[in-house]
């Protein structure tokens, strides 16, 4: 039996309704999802929108790596999580993430670890675009002590162009 992806990136906005549904099980007595929606300020600056880039594979194969750890980790029946690229304006969800378990604290708990994680592991770059015309990427100071794709050394890297490379190693990761 081959094993689907429960980490998805894509372009597209996010379906949530089809996203909940591959989460459909009578067994699930508990239910806990989490929006990460483009708001309107950062850090005391007006957004008016955002750019996403990932590093689609390692987002894949990490993220689902982060979910098997969830269901490992916590009492849960199945969890999935994708995440926006491209152009987003403001109120459009970025990364949805939804969990099912026999009971609500287990899926709530690994809801939270889940997006923790994510935000943490993943090759994803946010620029936002400022109310005032000015733009930046920008970084998550946060994750320079973490391990994640992309930490000098990590042979997951290998392979991509100097550009890809000098992102995944060189830019904090941050949503």
């Amino acid at each position: 039996m081959e094993q689907t992806a429960r980490m998805s990136v894509t372009a597209s906005a996010l379906d949530i309704a089809t996203l909940q549904a591959a989460l459909d099980d009578a067994r699930a007595g508990g239910y806990a999802s989490f929006e990460g929606r483009v708001r309107d300020r950062n850090e005391g600056r007006e957004v008016c929108a955002l750019h996403y880039e990932v590093h689609a594979p390692i987002c894949i194969s990490e993220g689902d790596r982060i979910i098997a750890e969830a269901l490992a980790r916590f009492d849960i029946l199945d969890a999935r999580c994708s995440h926006r690229t491209g152009d987003l304006e403001l109120g459009e969800v970025a990364v949805w993430v939804g969990v099912t378990a026999r009971h609500r604290d287990a899926a709530f708990a690994a809801c939270r670890y889940i997006i923790d994680e994510v935000k943490h592991r993943l090759p994803i770059w946010k620029k936002e675009f400022y109310v005032d015309g000015d733009s930046g990427w920008v970084n998550c100071a946060g994750c320079a002590g973490h391990a994640h794709p992309g930490a000098p050394g990590d042979a997951r890297v290998a392979g991509l162009s100097a550009g890809q490379d000098r992102r995944v190693r060189g830019v904090a990761h941050s949503r």
